[in-house]
């Protein structure tokens, strides 16, 4: 053994190509396949260092006289042949051990240990003449180190440890009692009591190391289990969007449907009640298209295509163009919407501040029922925005979960009309997309204070006059090229499309639309595409094709209801101006101004549209505003 082995760290891997066929599947079997790891990991370095120490005590003995060379040289080759047993042992352990051979292993080791325990054990009472105290006084203190180092190396595996540390220490307290003197006699006490504290002391090592490795292995599988949920919780949550996503495209498509049929009988002659019907369906249509919005405002941030874009504007005008929404919403409650002027310009995404700001204005009239309403700023290091309510205030245990996905408070029964439980997620990671931190205050029966901080900007430049658009009266006419695999949506299209004075072909598919035109001899002005259609074809690449066929970069609009994160990433970045399923009447209609009158260099509609990658100072929508 050696006079001081030290163990190796149980944490990390190992590089034995072995290592993983030694660790079997339960608990038990576990925790002895580590302990004999250990030992074998230790034993080259602590047989290794024993040989050494034997070699030279052997070598210091026979330096004095009264001491038979036969004896020490036979007592040296043994030793040595018993170090090299264990080494040819951990060679066979590392490279061709099977877990079914571990019993084998340990038990042939233990024997190879009690050999070697024997060995320095005979040693201390043959090696020397009964009157040379002082000699044996070498051998008992080699033989207490060897026995020491064997409570590091061999102390992973009791049975092995004892089978060195009894053989060795015991012989010489037999020998002292029978043939020993009053010095030999005191040795015998030392030793036995040196016994007895280094068995105690392997038994507390060998416990804490077993106790050490199963904790390490219930960790283990604690961190498997936790994994394997954490897996299991994604897949859940990969499975919920794409259940959303397929639920939400094919909601969508007859919403979509149904919203071109009302632009389409707008424009008939209709009596009153008949308008008053319709009215009424509008108004339905438009409540489904604000819950849709809702849903696809999620899949936007989490397809990461929303991106802030800080500028430097005044604050009030959009605050005050808020509130003038919500007047009379207020109005009709009987409650006071109240704005505190403010001059200061700020520094963040006009778009996204508005979205954020809108939600809250409209929380705070939804629930407050008496009272009033206040937005204000209050300057300090940032500006921070804040809206006042005295409504009925939010307890301190559900803070926190408002802010989470489809989460409302006091809707138990899920009333349609306070919406999905959106909003205040939206909120939440729109003010994080701009690294504004958003806060609340509130407490029950005296209201809710909501507050998000923004930076303050020096100066905000003057905002220029907008261009004058395409009018409405004014409306360019064309040949409008329409594919969609809905046979619904079709004649939707090409009814409402035709009402609006425009000359329209439609097709299910690119090659049914290629068929069409081929005996057409005007070229189409616009081209207008469902993003997803059958057979795995997509709009983006039936746009292409027809323009390639045109020779042509016609201008174009890509439609989808499909709110899949991957594929609305994918449909921004094809550059094709996007809108969403449904679409309102007055939207696409300006979608087809604006590419009719402008080509491909548009402006688009607030709050769908996405423009080419070429088109300079388009500016971007905010999640859920079309």
């Amino acid at each position: 053994m050696s006079l001081s082995p030290g163990a190796e760290p149980l944490v990390g891997g190992t590089s034995h190509r072995s290592e993983r066929a030694l660790e079997p599947t339960g608990a038990h079997d576990r925790v002895q396949s580590e302990q004999l790891k250990v030992l074998f990991r230790n034993t080259p370095v602590g047989v290794l260092g024993a040989m050494i120490g034997g070699l030279i005590l052997a070598y210091v003995l026979l330096l004095h006289d009264g001491v038979s060379f036969d004896t020490v040289s036979t007592w040296a080759a043994v030793l040595v042949a018993v170090a090299f047993s264990h080494l040819v042992l951990c060679w066979i352990y590392w490279r061709v051990a099977l877990p079914a051979r571990l019993p084998t292993l340990a038990l042939i080791f233990t024997l190879i240990s009690l050999l070697e325990g024997i060995i320095w054990g005979a040693g201390s009472v043959l090696l020397v003449s009964p009157s040379r105290i002082e000699l044996q006084l070498w051998v008992m203190i080699v033989t207490s180190a060897v026995a020491s180092g064997a409570a590091s190396a061999f102390g992973s595996y009791l049975p092995a440890f004892y089978a060195l540390l009894f053989p060795a220490m015991l012989p010489y307290p037999v020998w002292a009692v029978l043939h020993g003197g009053i010095l030999s006699h005191a040795l015998m006490v030392l030793d036995l009591l040196y016994v007895v504290a280094m068995a105690a002391l392997g038994w507390r090592s060998n416990r804490g190391l077993v106790e050490a490795l199963r904790l390490r292995f219930e960790n283990i599988d604690l961190l498997v289990e936790v994994r394997n949920e954490k897996e299991r919780a994604e897949q859940a949550s990969r499975d919920k969007s794409r259940f959303l996503a397929a639920a939400s495209h094919d909601l969508r498509q007859p919403v979509h449907a149904l919203t071109m049929f009302l632009g389409a009988m707008q424009n008939c002659s209709l009596d009153a009640p008949a308008r008053q019907i319709l009215g009424h369906i509008d108004e339905s249509v438009s409540a489904l298209d604000g819950l849709f919005t809702s849903l696809l405002d999620i899949s936007r941030l989490d397809a990461g295509v929303v991106q802030s874009d800080s500028r430097a504007f005044h604050i009030h005008p959009l605050v005050e163009r808020i509130v003038r929404d919500y007047d009379e919403e207020a109005a009709r409650k009987g409650i006071a919407l109240v704005v505190q002027p403010c001059s200061l310009a700020v520094l963040a995404d006009p778009i996204l501040l508005e979205r954020v700001l809108r939600n809250l204005v409209s929380n705070a009239v939804r629930y407050t029922d008496r009272g009033r309403v206040v937005i204000g700023c209050r300057r300090g290091r940032r500006l921070s925005i804040e809206v006042w309510d005295t409504g009925k205030g939010i307890p301190g245990e559900e803070q926190q979960r408002i802010f989470q996905e489809y989460y409302q408070l006091g809707n138990a029964e899920r009333d349609r009309a306070m919406g999905l439980g959106l909003g205040l997620a939206i909120v939440k990671r729109l003010a994080e997309l701009m690294a504004c931190p958003l806060a609340l205050k509130s407490r029950p029966g005296k209201g809710s204070v909501f507050a998000i901080s923004v930076p303050i900007a020096a100066a905000a430049p003057e905002q220029p006059a907008a261009a004058p658009g395409p009018s409405r009266g004014a409306m360019v006419s064309g040949l409008i090229l329409v594919v969609d695999d809905e046979t619904a949506i079709q004649s939707a299209m090409q009814s409402l499309l035709a009402s609006w004075g425009h000359e329209v072909i439609v097709a299910e598919s690119c090659a049914q639309m290629l068929d069409k035109v081929a005996t057409c001899p005007r070229q189409p002005d616009l081209i207008i595409c469902d993003y997803r259609l059958r057979q795995g074809e997509n709009g983006i690449a039936t746009i292409q094709r027809l323009q390639s066929e045109y020779n042509e970069d016609i201008p174009a609009l890509l439609i989808t209801g499909d709110t899949a994160p991957d594929r609305l990433k994918e449909a921004r970045e094809s550059g094709f101006l996007l809108l969403h399923k449904p679409l309102h009447n007055s939207k696409l209609r300006a979608a087809i101004t604006n590419l009719l009158a402008q080509g491909a260099r548009v402006l688009p509609p607030e709050g769908d549209a996405r423009v080419r990658s070429g088109s300079p100072g388009a500016p971007r929508s905010p999640p859920g505003s079309g």
